[in-house]
């Protein structure tokens, strides 16, 4: 009967043992599932910004191709004007 008393003492310490760990581990996995809601947050705030600056870029390179369209547009027309200059003389 005392065999049987430790050896259910050492169970019973066991399985508490056992719990401390399962209540640490779930502690430690919250804590891990927060920093992933978190990263995962600041992922889509990056994207988003990343989204923006390329808008941004593409908006910045229309109108730098308009400026430079304007120029090739406006070069035709003083050369198409000194063409008519020279047809007029």
């Amino acid at each position: 009967m005392a065999v049987f008393e430790v050896r259910l003492q050492d169970l019973i310490s066991l399985c508490e043992e056992r719990n401390q760990r399962i209540t640490e581990l779930n502690k430690v996995l919250a804590e891990k599932e927060e920093e992933l809601k978190l990263s995962l947050q600041k992922i889509q705030e990056l994207n988003a910004k990343y989204d923006n600056v390329l808008t941004a870029k593409i908006v910045s390179a229309d109108e730098g191709e308009m400026k430079n369209a304007k120029m090739r547009l406006s070069k035709l027309v003083r050369e198409v004007d000194k063409c008519i200059a020279l047809l007029n003389e």
